[in-house]
């Protein structure tokens, strides 16, 4: 692997963050990005402080279809009044990530860093779980803790080769750390704007975090047929 991804792999499986710049042809976003697994309330915080952006859990749809999650996108088409809001892609004309949003029922808000670590560790408990071949006691536990709608925005990630998306690239990245698919990301906003790729590698260099693009996960992924998505 190259060495920047060796250095993104090795901080994510100790529980350090990575920032992935997912391409100039598509975003040009830089996502901090953390090995759900590793996230206390303090990683949460590091998130809202330092990248500002959405937090959100990732796994995969493989995964989430276990839990018996859809995209939100299905869940909109299914209503005839909402259908047209559906049928709309973002300008990099990838379909969103995005599934439903929840909260772990042990919580107060839900808002709060420690309300939404909660919710985090227990995603990746059930994740965990269902990944582990126990996918009727994920899913069932998912629907007994976890309500909706919630803090926590869920995505699911599609195969690499189909989307080049900040999800698919932090789970690839997951694969080949050898960890789980679960993951925690937000992106990372300057004054006004997202925060330019320039502006995102002193950041790196500063704060000592691992930065990569997509071309070179996708690059060691083998275009995207070696890191699963399952």
């Amino acid at each position: 692997m190259a060495g920047n991804i060796e250095a993104a792999v090795e901080a994510l499986r100790s529980g350090r963050p990575v920032m992935i710049f997912d391409g100039d042809a598509r975003e040009g976003e830089t996502d901090l990005v953390y090995y759900a697994g590793s996230v206390t309330w303090r990683e949460i915080g590091v998130l809202r402080r330092e990248a500002g952006g959405l937090i959100c859990y990732v796994t995969t749809e493989k995964v989430g279809r276990l839990l018996g999650l859809k995209f939100a996108q299905e869940i909109i088409a299914a209503h005839e009044d909402l259908r047209p809001l559906a049928h709309k892609t973002p300008s990099y004309g990838d379909p969103p990530a995005f599934s439903i949003w929840v909260n772990h029922v042990g919580v107060k808000t839900g808002i709060s860093d420690e309300d939404r670590a909660l919710t985090v560790r227990m995603l990746h408990s059930v994740v965990s779980d269902a990944v582990s071949g126990r996918g009727r006691e994920a899913r069932s536990r998912f629907l007994r803790e976890f309500m909706a709608p919630g803090h926590i925005p869920i995505l699911l990630a599609r195969e690499l080769k189909k989307r080049r998306g900040h999800s698919e690239l932090a789970i690839a990245l997951a694969s080949l750390a050898g960890l789980p698919p679960s993951l925690v990301l937000a992106e990372m906003l300057g004054d006004r704007y997202s925060l330019p790729l320039e502006s995102a590698q002193e950041f790196s260099r500063r704060q000592g975090i691992p930065l990569v693009t997509g071309d070179e996960i996708v690059e060691v992924c083998g275009g995207g047929e070696v890191c699963g998505s399952g």
